[in-house]
């Protein structure tokens, strides 16, 4: 039997890279799938291609970052598909600006990203908390390499400090839901091939060059590198987990 059959579904960041990755690995074992992003248009087209492989799926437009509209997604899923049983908080954004540069530009870049990364999964996570208590639902947060350590790579920090609060939620909720049977845990991506890194990866190669140097395995990870584990905490294989979290960054930190 597929490892999340019948289970509904939510993932944010669906439209692309990691996030995709999941929905069409989660579409394979059997979840019935809400597809939620900024971009619309592309969440729906991951959603067709859900659908054309015999699956089950459906996109919802959405800014993670207004709490009220998330509140009408989460009514809206409900609608459609029924009862959630799984959160994926995977949206996330980056913009490389030092905090020595241009004071308005290093603050509304911070606005940004806490927004999205941090208050983002808190607004999604808020507004699908009553189904998710009722069916002893999972949470997985998508942290970061960047929830332990700053990369080499300078003018992270509001990416660093939204991915050390990812982490610091996720524990703070299995602590506190850990009663009601919600299972909260995340993943730790490390050096992973996305549209999020594409600048860095393009106009700073040797910097990207650095990076993979120093992963063990020698390579960068793919999105689908983060299926196995989200599957894994989704279902019921990881029953006696919470609060942890599953580095998937090729080994990274051993050095």
């Amino acid at each position: 039997m597929p490892l999340l059959d019948g289970t509904v579904a939510v993932v944010t960041g669906a439209a692309r890279g990691i996030g995709r990755a999941i929905a069409l690995g989660f579409a394979r074992e059997g979840a019935r799938l809400a597809l939620i992003d900024l971009e619309e248009g592309a969440a729906a087209q991951t959603a067709r291609e859900i659908r054309e492989l015999g699956g089950e799926a459906e996109s919802f437009g959405l800014d993670v970052g207004r709490r009220g509209d998330c509140d009408a997604v989460a009514t809206a899923v409900a609608a459609k598909l029924g009862a959630v049983s799984v959160l994926v908080n995977n949206a996330g954004i980056t913009r490389r600006t030092s905090i020595t540069g241009d004071a308005r530009t290093v603050s509304e870049d911070w606005d940004a990203i806490l927004a999205v990364n941090l208050s983002g999964a808190f607004n999604v996570t808020h507004a699908f908390l009553p189904a998710l208590r009722a069916n002893r639902g999972r949470i997985v947060n998508i942290a970061s390499i960047q929830s332990f350590v700053h990369l080499p790579v300078p003018t992270s920090i509001a990416y660093t400090a939204s991915k050390h609060g990812v982490l610091g939620m996720t524990r703070a909720l299995a602590a506190e839901l850990g009663k009601e049977g919600v299972r909260v845990n995340a993943i730790g991506p490390g050096i992973i091939e996305t549209n999020i890194n594409a600048d860095t990866r393009s106009k700073r190669p040797e910097a990207w060059a650095k990076l993979i140097e120093h992963t063990p395995l020698g390579r960068p990870g793919e999105p689908d590198d983060i299926v196995g584990p989200a599957v894994f905490l989704a279902s019921d294989m990881s029953r006696f987990m919470t609060g942890s979290i599953v580095m998937v960054d090729g080994g990274y930190r051993t050095i």
